[in-house]
């Protein structure tokens, strides 16, 4: 079955780590990349290049920014294949911005 893991994380918490510790969250975010479990995953670009698209009485209405201003941004997501959820949860615990303070939501994956 597929997951998605959705990766939130304080805007620039990266910046706050030290030179060493930003290479090694980065070698780890390319190492999971690289598992054969891993179908596709991406960094989004900053929260302030988001442009939130809604359809009110027919009409399509923007809003430049973010669609909730919170604490914590999606900041990106990978999506997995894992044979049930405790082996999405052991993935998703691999991923650096959860040990930074930050949260990765896992969610089961329905296919059209």
């Amino acid at each position: 079955m597929q997951y998605a893991l959705m990766i939130y994380g304080e805007p620039g918490y990266m910046e706050t780590l030290s030179d060493a510790e930003r290479e090694a969250a980065y070698a780890e975010y390319f190492a999971f990349a690289q598992d054969e479990r891993c179908v596709s995953a991406a960094q989004l670009q900053s929260a302030e290049t988001a442009t939130c698209v809604r359809v009110a009485g027919g009409r399509t209405l923007m809003t430049d920014g973010p669609f909730a201003d919170t604490k914590e941004v999606l900041g990106g997501f990978c999506l997995v294949e894992a044979a049930d959820l405790d082996e999405a949860i052991e993935l998703a615990a691999r991923i650096p911005a959860a040990r930074f303070g930050g949260t990765v939501e896992v969610r089961p994956v329905m296919r059209f």
